[in-house]
This record gives C-alpha cells, sequence and structure tokens, in this order.
C-alpha cells in the first residue's frame, strides 16, 4: 500500500490518480475563484475595505522608511550647523576691523574672540574712536588687571555683542557695535577723492599748507598733541599736502580738520580731529597773518 501511495504502477493509475474526485474539487474552486475575481473584482474590494477601515491606525508611511529619512535629515542639519560654524569662525579670526567682525557674524551665532586679536582690532581705530567703544583705562584693567579669561561675541540683528567673561564664568564687561556705528568709527580713517574748496564746511577756512605749519609752530609745544589728535593717519598717506581746511562746526568737544594731499593728478582729503581749544589757539596765529 505505501508503494502504491508514492509511486503508481501503471498508466491507468496514473490517470485514476490525476482525475480523482479530490483534484477535480480543487480545480474547479480554483477556476471559479479566478473567474469570479476576474469578473466582479471582490478580492480587490475586500482587501480596500479592510485597508480604508484600519487606516486610521496604520502609520502614514513606513516606520523604518520614516526613521532613516529623519536620521538623514538629521546628519545633514548637523554638517550645516558644523559649516556654517567654521565659516563664522573662518570670518571672525579673519576680521581686521571691527566692521568686518561684525559682517562676519550671524543673527544668534556665538563664535570666541582671542584677546590679542581684540586688541589689534583696537588699536586700527584712531584713538578719540577707540574710545567711543572701550575706554583706555578699561581696556588696561580688563586685559592685564581684571580675571579675564575669554571673549565671545554674539551676533545680533545688524550688529554684534561682546561679552568679557571671567574664570568663574561670569561677564564683567559687555559692549553692543551695530554695523552703522562701526562703520562711522572706522570712516576717520578713510581718504575722501577732491578737494577741500568742494566741500561746504571748510569755505572760509582753507590755508596752504605752509602758512598752516607756520601758525602750528608758534603755538606752544605741549598744545600740538590735542590739536592734531590721530595724526599718525596722515603719515600713512601717499603723496603732498597742499591745503589745510578748518571745520566751521565743533561736535563733542573736537573740531574737525581737513588736509588735502596731492599724488600725481589726483586729489584726496584725510580728515582729523583736534581739541576745540587747540584748533582756537591755532585760528589766533592764522588771523594774525592775515591781518
Amino acid at each position: 500500500m505505501t508503494r502504491q501511495w508514492y509511486e503508481p504502477l501503471s498508466f491507468f493509475e496514473w490517470l485514476k490518480r490525476a482525475f480523482s474526485f479530490l483534484n477535480i474539487a480543487v480545480f474547479m474552486i480554483t477556476a471559479i475563484f479566478l473567474f469570479s475575481e476576474l469578473r466582479f473584482d471582490w478580492f480587490e474590494n475586500v482587501v480596500g475595505s479592510y485597508l480604508a477601515s484600519s487606516n486610521e491606525s496604520r502609520p502614514k508611511t513606513g516606520i523604518i522608511w520614516e526613521t532613516g529619512k529623519h536620521t538623514t535629515n538629521a546628519h545633514e542639519y548637523l554638517n550645516t550647523i558644523i559649516n556654517e560654524k567654521e565659516d563664522i569662525q573662518a570670518n571672525v579670526h579673519g576680521a581686521s576691523s571691527f566692521s568686518s567682525l561684525v559682517s562676519g557674524i550671524l543673527p544668534g551665532a556665538w563664535v570666541t574672540l582671542e584677546k590679542d586679536h581684540f586688541k589689534t582690532l583696537y588699536f586700527s581705530l584712531e584713538k578719540t574712536m577707540a574710545a567711543k567703544i572701550l575706554d583706555p583705562a578699561q581696556l588696561i584693567w580688563l586685559l592685564k588687571g581684571s580675571m579675564l579669561d575669554r571673549i565671545f561675541c554674539e551676533g545680533i540683528t545688524g550688529g554684534v555683542k561682546i561679552y568679557f567673561i571671567d574664570s568663574e564664568n561670569r561677564v564683567i564687561k559687555q559692549i553692543e557695535l551695530e554695523n552703522q556705528d562701526t562703520l562711522e568709527l572706522e570712516k576717520g580713517k578713510q581718504a575722501v577723492t577732491g578737494e577741500l574748496s568742494e566741500m561746504e564746511g571748510f569755505l572760509g577756512r582753507i590755508y596752504s599748507a605752509q602758512k598752516f605749519f607756520d601758525a602750528v609752530f608758534k603755538l606752544p609745544t605741549d598744545i600740538l598733541p590735542d590739536l592734531m589728535v590721530n595724526s599718525e593717519i596722515l603719515l600713512e598717506q601717499k603723496g603732498k599736502i597742499i591745503n589745510v581746511g578748518i571745520w566751521n562746526i565743533t561736535q563733542d568737544g573736537y573740531i574737525k580738520l581737513g588736509f588735502e594731499f596731492e599724488e600725481m593728478d589726483s586729489k584726496k582729503v584725510v580728515f582729523i580731529k583736534g581739541r576745540e581749544w587747540a584748533v582756537w589757539q591755532l585760528n589766533l596765529y592764522l588771523k594774525g597773518d592775515e591781518n
């Protein structure tokens, strides 16, 4: 019996088994199933109804795919943050002026500023302009007398905040610089193309370089440092001084002096400041020479 069950002994036996009632029943049920599916699409409808009824309890996307997507996005965002921070640090470390420092930090960004770098930026300004950012005595105390540990810069909209922090992580000094303020502070070191005679504020108070310096040398020597406070700017210029003008408005106890330089065929004016009382002393000699 076991042998006949697994291996037919004749062709007639094989046909008998192939067309048994069980096989024919299975074939007919399968055919009816396929025909009804092709005709009425009932299987798709059943599956669709089930999916619709269970839609609220199923995630909108595959959990594994969603997790992988979030991980990829997180890596990309982290790389973006790292690249931005490196760019900001490079901008700050390469800043040659306070205006480039301000423009190199995005709002909300934090970056350290080396003490020596801050001193370099500070001394790049002429003395009166630097004092508006930080009084020299305060700078000496911060860098040489206090427990200053590090300097942080925080980017804000249109400017930057600079924090001086001690070893106990306390802020011992804070200054805020607006972009427009830094441009104004550094403008004093910039030459303006043109002539003094074209600038209304100097009209009637323009003297030849020879006459101006003849009057200067008649003043007591102790007045000269106050007469030309940031005179080192003039030594940085190329060309020859041909005219000097005295501004007709006093501002914050200072009067602006304009020095007209001539180089080749071009002319430019460089501005420095003199204390009001010293400039008035000079005016006495200039008007005396006119009489």
